[in-house]
């Protein structure tokens, strides 16, 4: 079993930066890829930032340039460094982690920009 736990999000001023972790723990073998998705009220769950195994990351067009991803493999941890905040980033950010062939989330943190 794996577990993902996440931290780091919380209430900031628009423009202003916060860091997400979320560390997996639990029987790991191998994981393919780590990365965040967020959701916001009423909408759907889109993907935030991925980063492969291999070093490939993927980020949403929305947080380019302002988010970046990052992972301590001896921890098994990956990381949201996330500046220039904006109102519309506001959601409930979740962490997934695929190992092996299976998918897990963590159970969201809330990030509250205001204006």
């Amino acid at each position: 079993q794996v577990q993902l736990v996440e931290s780091g999000g919380g209430l900031v001023q628009a423009g202003g930066s916060l860091r997400l972790s979320c560390a997996a723990s639990g029987t790991i073998l191998s994981i393919n890829a780590m990365g965040w998705y967020r959701q916001a009220p009423g909408e759907q769950r889109d993907l935030v930032a991925t980063l492969y195994s291999g070093g490939r990351t993927i980020y949403a067009d929305s947080v380019k340039g302002r988010f970046t991803i990052s992972r301590d493999n001896a921890k098994n941890t990956v990381y949201l460094q996330m500046n220039s905040l904006k109102p519309e980033d506001t959601a409930v950010y979740y962490c997934k982690a695929v190992i092996g062939w299976s998918g897990y989330w963590g159970q969201g943190t809330q990030v509250t920009v205001s204006s």
